[in-house]
């Protein structure tokens, strides 16, 4: 050090703090160093991570099939599993993520996370809200780093570091997929099942520039419950050609229960909610690839696409619909049944409202307030009109309305129609056989599917039991089969579906004369369940079953 006019005390007091904060600087460099050599200690060792940094607390810990996704994740860089509903699917994604992120953001790794899900909700709702609340465990001080920021590093939909950052993509946009580039990749596909091809395939081409081992590197993890036995998630389960080198895992039930992730008695009124040999019960319980009988009305699938567009609806705030109001009402036949009124605008079933123990004049009561015509309202033209099953108690109901003079259609099941189906080719046993069978043609994807249904698992089990045959004659028939033996089979009364069929079929009663208000004619069209909404398109459902004619 020059001789600046200083005294020698002076200048060797410099001296002295220049050799502490050259010390310093070696040992920041060497503690990054460490930290740096311990995150690749765990590059390729989730379980390890996870264990010491994210599930160090007494009491959490990783169920062994999530041991086993995770490590072969790691070893085998593709990952697809799929089990029942409640296996821990979100936290595991969530843990992955974690990892993956921490340990590259300290090697210094160009890295990029991406997520998608066949539904965005499914990430605004289960995924990054899991991710948040992994994060908050993260054990910092032995991780060596300061928490994620709130306000820069760690938002809503994205955590973005100095190395790289992960995000939210919807699988219904594959070029912003496929443009994903890093020296270190992970994808992480939510709910799989129903995730489109074009997804899929931009996530393939991301694998073609990596490497078996070193960088750059491409990994992927899908997990979701299965559903119909199609698409590319079953295809790669199934291994089909050109998917061997995915790795597979059927996380059975009994795995489940033993990991205390899912209860016995859980699944057990599972089975008798949706019985044992339904999709829903294979799906959700069984974590097994099935759509039902070859000879179920309406697919599960098509069912579940139309909850999808109804939970889009509500998501964007409940946006007027267009359409006349209806209300579907299955009066209840006996005390353990229920009463259920279906609520209807336009092509939306906004919710469906459950009584039970109650008699008729008490329906009869409920049902007037949601109908009677507002001030003004033109009796041609009725805002609002109910669709009640005339038979039985029913009837009584019915009745009274007429008495009334309120908008009333009276549905007979067992009444004759001349309904034929979409092509023109089949006639129908019943009225409840075209009513049941429209219903199937409103939620056909091929067709531009717009139904939306409320997430109600008793009324997917109704929509989903009925079977169907052909009876031969001129024209053939189809029937549907009969409200007893559904119930016969639900060991229930399918009340929540009836409901939302009967509320469906209102244009149809009235082409045939049935409203009780004589005067004028309401407008078909302007009551048409598809009328004036703009279209909700559920990712992944516009393919055609392959079902033949009468698909």
């Amino acid at each position: 050090m020059a001789d600046v006019g200083l005294r020698p005390e002076e200048i060797a007091a410099m001296r002295e703090q220049l050799a502490r904060l050259a010390g310093l600087h070696r040992l920041k460099a060497a503690e990054r160093e460490a930290e740096a050599a311990e995150a690749r200690r765990y590059l390729y060792d989730p379980v390890g991570w996870i264990r010491r940094f994210l599930l160090y607390k007494d009491g959490q810990e990783l169920a062994p099939y999530q041991e086993d996704i995770l490590r072969a994740l790691a070893e085998r860089k593709r990952a697809a599993a799929r089990g029942p509903h409640g296996l821990g699917k979100s936290m595991l994604a969530a843990c992955v993520i974690i990892w993956f992120v921490c340990t590259r953001e300290a090697a210094g790794i160009d890295w990029k996370v991406l997520t998608t899900a066949s539904a965005w909700r499914h990430l605004t709702k289960y995924l990054w809200p899991e991710i948040h609340k992994w994060v908050r465990g993260i054990h910092w001080e032995e991780l060596g780093r300061e928490a994620f920021s709130d306000r820069t590093e760690l938002l809503d939909l994205t955590l973005k570091l100095k190395f790289g950052a992960a995000s939210a993509v919807a699988s219904s946009r594959p070029e912003f997929i496929e443009g994903a580039h890093a020296d270190s990749l992970l994808y992480v596909i939510d709910e799989a099942k129903i995730v489109p091809d074009e997804s899929w395939d931009a996530i393939e081409g991301a694998f073609s520039g990596g490497r078996a081992d070193g960088l750059p590197e491409a990994f992927a993890l899908a997990i979701s419950t299965p559903g119909p036995p199609r698409g590319r998630f079953y295809e790669i389960h199934r291994k089909a050609p050109g998917l061997g080198d995915w790795w597979t895992r059927h996380v059975k039930l009994e795995e489940a229960i033993a990991a205390g992730r899912i209860s016995r008695e859980w699944a057990q009124q599972r089975a008798l909610q949706w019985g044992e040999d339904s999709a829903l019960y294979a799906n959700r319980v069984l974590g097994e690839f099935h759509e039902g009988d070859e000879d179920t009305l309406i697919p599960l699938s098509w069912i579940e696409a139309a909850i999808e567009r109804w939970r889009a609806w509500d998501e964007a705030g409940r946006p007027e619909l267009a359409g006349k109001r209806v209300k579907g009402v299955d009066v209840a036949r006996s005390g353990t049944d229920s009463t259920i009124i279906a609520h209807r605008i336009g092509p939306c079933i906004t919710w469906l409202e459950a009584h039970n123990r109650e008699d008729t004049m008490m329906t009869t009561g409920r049902v007037i307030p949601l109908i009677r015509r507002e001030e003004g309202d033109d009796s041609e033209d009725p805002k609002c009109v109910a669709v009640v099953d005339s038979i039985g108690v029913g009837g009584g109901v019915v009745d009274r309305l007429r008495e009334l003079k309120l908008p009333v259609l009276a549905y007979t099941g067992s009444a004759k129609t001349t309904f034929r189906d979409r092509i023109g080719e089949f006639g129908f046993a019943n009225t409840r056989s075209a009513a049941y069978w429209h219903v199937r043609e409103l939620l056909e994807p091929a067709y531009g599917a717009e139904l939306m249904l409320p997430p109600d698992d008793l009324m997917v089990s109704d929509l989903n039991t009925p079977s169907w045959t052909i009876v031969t004659g001129i024209p053939p028939k189809i029937k549907v089969q009969n409200k007893d033996e559904v119930a016969e089979s639900l060991g229930r009364s399918p009340d929540r579906g009836d409901a939302v069929v009967m509320a469906l079929w209102a244009e149809q009663l009235r082409r045939d004369g049935q409203l009780s208000v004589p005067q004028g004619r309401l407008p078909v069209r302007s009551l048409s369940p598809l009328a004036g909404l703009p279209r909700v398109r559920t990712p992944g459902m516009g393919q055609r079953s392959g079902m033949g004619p009468l698909g």
